[in-house]
């Protein structure tokens, strides 16, 4: 049976795995078991598996890590042999649903491969001294990511949802 992907609140079994996809996608880890609580993971939903929250393989993630009004989206990878199938919108978009859920009307990201497909989805680059306070004082802009990402932004209106325009190459 077809790998039939389920996103759903990431649990700390889930950990090793998504550790697993990040480490393979070369993105950082550091500060990120932390959020786990606003992380999301895409399960392959093979025999059944999206009955039980803790089975299935992770395919793909995304996290969001929540300062107050603003955010930081982070750790979006999909497995590459799910790539091409719309899987990374659909994490970010749910992401996108989980910060607005918490009130986010600010997310941020830093990327060094990916700009233009935020960009297509309407986050707009910024210099790092623009970004909120509370998350450029977070490990991911601190530690885990080099000053040569690019930071970009999102304004979240809680009152519609954005709909992507365009899914990225590789998602």
């Amino acid at each position: 049976m077809p790998c039939v992907p389920i996103i759903r609140p990431a649990r700390s079994t889930h950990w090793p795995q998504i550790a697993a996809l990040l480490t393979h996608h070369a993105l950082p880890l550091d500060g990120l078991s932390a959020h786990l609580d606003t992380t999301l993971v895409a399960l392959c939903a093979e025999n059944g598996a999206g009955d039980d929250p803790d089975a299935g393989e992770v395919i793909g993630c995304a996290a969001v890590e929540l300062y107050g009004d603003a955010g930081l989206l982070r750790s979006v990878a999909v497995d590459a042999a799910q790539q091409g199938r719309g899987l990374g919108s659909r994490l970010v978009d749910a992401a996108l649903e989980l910060a607005r859920a918490h009130g986010v009307t600010r997310l941020y990201l830093l990327t060094e491969t990916a700009a233009p497909y935020f960009a297509r989805r309407g986050f707009v680059p910024l210099a790092r001294a623009e970004v909120a306070p509370a998350v450029a004082a977070s490990v991911e802009f601190q530690h885990a990511c080099p000053a040569s990402a690019q930071a970009m932004h999102l304004a979240l209106d809680s009152a519609h949802a954005r709909r992507p325009c365009a899914a990225p190459p590789s998602a």
